[in-house]
């Protein structure tokens, strides 16, 4: 009942109906409303487009009539009063006036007649549905016919439809007489709106007369009367209760997809709460995983910290026990050293010749020796104080600086991610309080792009450091009639060859970086012009086995006397193409095939056996058109040793022709031709053939 209320209140005073009124739009308003948001303009001036309708005069049109006497009439500024409801009132001057009311709802603006509010229709039914919803709220009903201080109705009279206490009931309503045969029964709150609603509406425009038609041109019920005088005359007009049930009709089944709409919002209310419920449950076990994953990178820092001070420790007790052990050797030799001094000094104190001579050599060497090994041993420490063990810390800070979520670009909330960063973005712009950590627009390196036949080359860089690293690229191009882009490469290099494009045309190319915070704006458009006409050889990756190329594969022949089947390298799918090839020997009289084919046509039959391959065979007498082992158009002349055999390719019209020494060899060898189509020749060990491509066509055939 509190949802229906709000259906049950005028838009304008945002209280319940009173006496309301039905406007053109199908909104309803009350009649008092209507009368303060009229707007009235002079005759021929269309009301400013830059003003509120609430700055606009306002009339009441049961009182257009009455002027004031001090008005002067020549459009003087009148302050304006503002009406209880706050809406602003302006005067009514002496200027004939052109009377308007908009829509509170849907701003729809209707011109009102010279019958004013009157020409609007009275919306009873839902006078009669406000009734019934007060009476319902109401403690109690009461007496409809007490002066003052109305009591509790005691009973209602079913054919009066009046609610009576019991002094009214005895005093106006005897159960005697001809009131004696009425229905008394006990009141209901739900009962109290049903004599309005039960009471024939009458005619707006003839209140005597009732509604009984209902005009479908003007959708709006007339009487008889109505009929009568021609208004409604030329209209459709069905009888009131038949439309009255088919609009009962139309609004249940309306109202059958509103319920659905009602059943799908409230089974998505109940899987948001659900999901609400999940994100809680899901963050509290997320923040449980990540403080877990947090701890677990401490607990392995923690033992990498015991393992390197294990190290530094053993590092310690080695550099302490090598200067120890310095200490002692040094310590020891030391000793003999001053020994053997002292002793020597004593020897030279001795005064015999002969005795000192006896020793001397070999005391000599003594100290000779000593010195010697005082020498070797290098009178230095045998370690540093400082340690030779550095650790790089460095890159384990930048990572954990660097440590964050990452978002799957594939993932189910992608779109919604990008939009969200889009919005921060313009945030962010329109503030200017961040700045956007998305990698810039790259540049284009104009210098390194190249064109070569129908590949592209482009390289590109970025211009400025950022501090989220870029972690790819995305390079875009149309599809060579300035169509939509699509992606060609999508990874971590600055350069890329495209092959594989049309010849003679044009090729619009973009690229755009990515990092974890987004995707970055695109680089300017370079436009790609591949060649006119298409230079080529053949293929080796798709030669049968008994072929043999050479000439930097220009040039053919094969090891078999069976034919096999070598492609040219170009793939054409649309636009013109030509090109020749020489007959270099020719011997024996064998028929090659020259024409087109897929790329997964047979390579060990002659061209032009299955259905992927178009080709015309020829010996030096005749010649075919061959397609799916179908032979056809037979025409005289042949070729020999010196003659070219040319191939024109016309996808525009989607046709093959053939030429003999510039001449064209027969008819139109083939027609609707769809798709990707390779250059082809089959042939055998008594033929060799030079290919010869980047060939205008023909000024004959243009």
């Amino acid at each position: 009942m509190d949802a229906m209320e709000e259906e049950l209140k005028c838009p304008v005073c945002g209280s319940l109906f009173k006496e309301p009124i039905i406007l053109p739009c199908s909104h309803n308003v009350c009649l008092a409303c209507a009368r303060n948001i009229i707007v009235q303009t002079p005759e021929g001036e269309t009301p400013p487009q830059n003003r509120c309708s609430s700055d606009y005069d306002y009339l009441d049109m049961d009182k257009m009539s009455m002027y004031s006497e001090t008005d002067s009439g020549y459009g003087s500024y009148t302050p304006c009063l503002k009406s209880p409801n706050g809406v602003r009132v302006f005067p009514p001057a002496l200027v004939h006036r052109h009377c308007s009311i908009t829509c509170p709802l849907c701003h729809r603006s209707v011109s009102l007649e010279e019958r004013g509010l009157r020409g609007f229709q009275r919306n009873r039914l839902l006078e009669a549905i406000v009734s019934r919803y007060q009476q319902s709220r109401a403690a109690s009903v009461k007496c409809q016919l007490c002066d003052r201080n109305p009591v509790d109705a005691t009973v209602m009279c079913e054919q009066c439809d009046v609610f009576y206490c019991a002094p009214c009931q005895q005093r106006c309503h005897p159960s005697r007489g001809p009131l004696a045969k009425h229905r008394l029964l006990p009141p209901a709150p739900a009962q109290a709106g049903t004599a309005s609603a039960r009471r024939q509406a009458t005619c707006v425009d003839h209140e005597a007369e009732n509604y009984s038609m209902y005009c479908v041109s003007c959708q709006t019920p007339v009487c008889y009367q109505c009929l009568e005088e021609g208004k409604h005359g030329k209209h459709d007009v069905k009888p009131l209760a038949a439309m009255w049930k088919q609009h009962k009709c139309q609004l249940s089944q309306a109202l059958n997809g509103v319920s659905d709409k009602a059943k799908e919002a409230k089974e998505f209310l109940v899987q948001l709460k659900n999901l609400l419920q999940q994100i809680q449950e899901n963050g509290v076990e997320f923040e449980a995983c990540l403080v877990a994953q947090c701890d677990a990178l401490i607990e392995a820092l923690t033992r990498q910290r015991a393992k390197l001070l294990t190290k530094v420790t053993k590092e310690k007790e080695s550099k302490l026990k090598t200067v120890k052990d310095q200490i002692t050797h040094c310590t020891m030799k030391l000793r003999q050293t001053t020994g053997m001094m002292e002793f020597c000094l004593e020897v030279i104190k001795e005064n015999d010749p002969s005795g000192f001579l006896q020793i001397s050599d070999a005391l000599i060497k003594r100290v000779l020796v000593s010195q010697e090994q005082w020498v070797r041993s290098a009178l230095e420490p045998k370690v540093c104080p400082e340690f030779a063990l550095t650790v790089n810390t460095d890159p384990l800070m930048q990572s954990i600086l660097q440590l964050d979520f990452t978002q799957n670009k594939d993932g189910q909330e992608a779109a919604l991610l990008k939009q969200m960063h889009a919005g921060d973005q313009k945030e962010e712009e329109s503030t200017g309080a961040e700045t956007s950590t998305v990698p810039p627009a790259p540049l284009l390196q104009l210098e390194k792009c190249c064109m070569r036949n129908n590949s592209a080359t482009l390289a590109w860089r970025i211009t400025t450091v950022q501090a989220l690293p870029v972690e790819g690229y995305v390079l875009e191009l149309d599809d060579g009639n300035s169509g939509l882009y699509r992606e060609v490469y999508v990874g971590k290099e600055t350069i890329c060859t495209v092959d594989g494009l049309h010849f003679n045309s044009s090729y619009n190319a973009r690229v755009k970086a990515y990092n974890s915070a987004g995707v970055g704006a695109y680089s300017k458009v370079v436009v790609l012009k591949t060649s006119d006409v298409a230079w080529f050889t053949f293929d080796p990756t798709s030669a049968h086995r008994d072929i043999v190329l050479s000439n930097e594969n220009q040039t053919v022949t094969c090891n078999s006397y069976d034919d096999r089947v070598v492609l040219g390298m170009a793939a054409f799918s649309k636009g013109v193409h030509y090109w020749e090839l020489s007959v270099d020997r020719y011997d024996n009289h064998p028929d090659p095939a020259f024409g087109v084919a897929r790329i997964n046509t047979m390579k060990d039959m002659m061209l032009g056996k299955d259905d992927k391959a178009w080709a015309m065979y020829v010996d030096n007498n005749r010649s075919w058109f061959m397609h799916n082992n179908s032979h056809t158009n037979r025409a005289e002349g042949g070729i020999t040793k010196g003659s070219t055999v040319g191939i024109l390719l016309d996808l525009t019209k989607h046709t093959l022709t053939f030429f003999i020494n510039k001449q064209q060899h027969g008819p139109v060898a083939f027609e609707n031709l769809e798709g990707v189509f390779m250059p082809a020749v089959s042939l055998n060990r008594n033929v060799q053939v030079t290919l010869i491509t980047g060939l205008e066509v023909p000024k004959s055939i243009m």
